[in-house]
């Protein structure tokens, strides 16, 4: 009980239990613990948003806080930050005021939760209180993750875009010829039991897992969360699908039969319904998130240097270490970023554990005389760890519930869209004294979210590094989207 006391003072907020766990450092990344730790966070919110069982499925996302206690060598881990969600907004949903959710994928979610986590710790440490994330760093009105802290980020399911392209396998001794997309569907059966049966040129174990996303419907063999070893006996005969798009400019995927479907490495842009969306693939933003950090150009105006993931944790379902190095590794190589920032790549793992709202649990519990097909569920749930209204539930990028009428007013706008966001950080820079303001807040007038944004110096120096060197083709946000105030 000493560790438990010890350990919770350090994580404000928290009890050992639902929202944490304790245990050594030993086992400090361990995946099966975390995907426990965020499914039961999950399982404690309240029904609404969730999916309708047996019919409608979700993805989910969260991110971990891991709090290392040095006198007794144990670890906490607390769910700071949730999101679930797999839609997108077309262009012209878009809205000027910041008030819509363009972006309503688990992964965009979660760490839009996780900046209102971030800005109440930091207005904490501003009212002179103890913070379990934040100490003061050197430069004035700059602050740094205290060192016993890290965060890792978790995914039920492979990120979207380039992570999902992921090789299927069959054996040599029993190859089947390879098909083209549309008779897939018609041949999943079959994969899976050959899948089962056709073990013995692997030197580790495989697991069966199902597919995800549309188009993707097939059974596979997935690599497990070490990097498992394949004979000489197996050859990739074809990859899993991804809805992403290329970006314009990029090639576009060939379509060819089996592997030769997707280009890989490329950035995409997520489908909408009907209308092309602007949304860059989760695959890319978890990129761009280990090369500039999570916590976004707003929040580095008070931070030295960049927040970054010491691990991707991804749940039970089709995986390739491999394509998912890829995918995040792709800024390894970019130089001369200003002090503070750097690309990152975190330990990659995966769980045993399944998410039971996801859909392949779904499938399995799915009664099509009864409930028609699955779909997935229209709603996004985001939750962190604050203090006041943690839970926020939309559907559309808005509220969930909200009538015509009331759209475009306050009372319709999720707590972590872009003009929501924006007047934390600004309640945050009304917290700060004059003498405590960063250097990169003094002495202009600033008063859009653009400004702001466009004022993080050192951020958008990195940014800047990033595109010219690797993300050449990222599309640009439309400058009148981002005048709110």
């Amino acid at each position: 009980m000493e560790c438990v006391r010890e350990c919770s003072q350090s994580v404000s907020g928290t009890h050992v239990g639902q929202a944490a766990l304790l245990g050594t450092e030993g086992d400090m990344w361990d995946p099966d613990e975390v995907a426990r730790v965020c499914y039961e966070r999950y399982n404690a919110l309240p029904r609404r948003g969730k999916p309708e069982g047996g019919r409608e499925w979700t993805q989910l996302a969260a991110v971990v806080q891991v709090t290392r206690c040095p006198d007794t060598h144990c670890v906490l881990k607390e769910v700071v930050a949730l999101g679930t969600g797999t839609k997108c907004i077309g262009r012209s949903a878009m809205s000027p005021k910041g008030d819509v959710l363009n972006d309503s994928h688990a992964e965009v979610i979660a760490r839009r939760s996780c900046l209102r986590y971030l800005m109440e710790q930091l207005c904490v440490v501003m009212r002179g209180g103890h913070s379990s994330v934040f100490c003061r760093a050197d430069q004035t009105g700059k602050w740094r993750i205290r060192p016993d802290v890290s965060f890792l980020f978790f995914c039920s399911h492979t990120p979207c875009g380039d992570a999902s392209i992921i090789p299927m396998t069959e054996s040599k001794t029993q190859q089947r010829p390879l098909l083209p997309p549309a008779n897939q569907e018609s041949a999943h059966g079959d994969r899976k039991r050959s899948a089962e049966s056709e073990t013995s040129g692997v030197r580790k174990r495989l697991r069966v897992n199902r597919e995800r996303d549309v188009g993707d419907d097939g059974m596979s063999v997935a690599l497990g969360s070490v990097c498992v070893e394949v004979s000489l006996a197996e050859q990739v005969c074809d990859v899993h699908r991804t809805g992403a798009k290329c970006v314009p400019g990029m090639p576009s995927d060939p379509r060819g039969p089996g592997r030769d479907f997707h280009t890989v490495g490329a950035l995409r842009v997520k489908p909408g319904r009907g209308e092309p969306t602007l949304t860059l693939s989760c695959s890319d933003k978890l990129s761009r998130w280990c090369t500039l950090g999570f916590q976004g150009a707003l929040l580095s105006h008070f931070l030295q240097g960049g927040m970054y993931f010491s691990a991707v944790v991804l749940g039970k379902c089709p995986y390739s270490p491999h394509a998912l190095h890829r995918a995040i590794s792709r800024c390894a190589s970019v130089t001369g970023l200003p002090a503070g920032f750097s690309p990152h790549t975190p330990e990659l793992l995966q769980s045993s554990v399944e998410f039971t709202h996801g859909r392949t649990h779904t499938l399995q519990s799915h009664d099509a005389l009864q409930q028609g097909r699955v779909v997935p569920c229209g709603a996004a749930i985001s939750w962190c760890s604050v203090s006041s209204q943690p839970l926020d539930v939309t559907a559309n990028g808005y509220k969930q519930g909200v009538t015509k009428k009331s759209l475009g007013t306050p009372q319709a706008r999720s707590l972590v869209s872009k003009v929501e966001l924006f007047h934390s950080f600004l309640k945050l820079l009304e917290l700060t004294d004059d003498s405590e303001l960063p250097d990169s807040l003094r002495g202009k007038d600033l008063s859009s979210y653009l400004d702001y944004k466009v004022a993080a110096d050192e951020y958008q120096q990195a940014w800047t590094g990033l595109r010219t060197q690797v993300f050449t083709l990222w599309p640009q946000s439309p400058r009148e989207l981002l005048h709110f105030t």
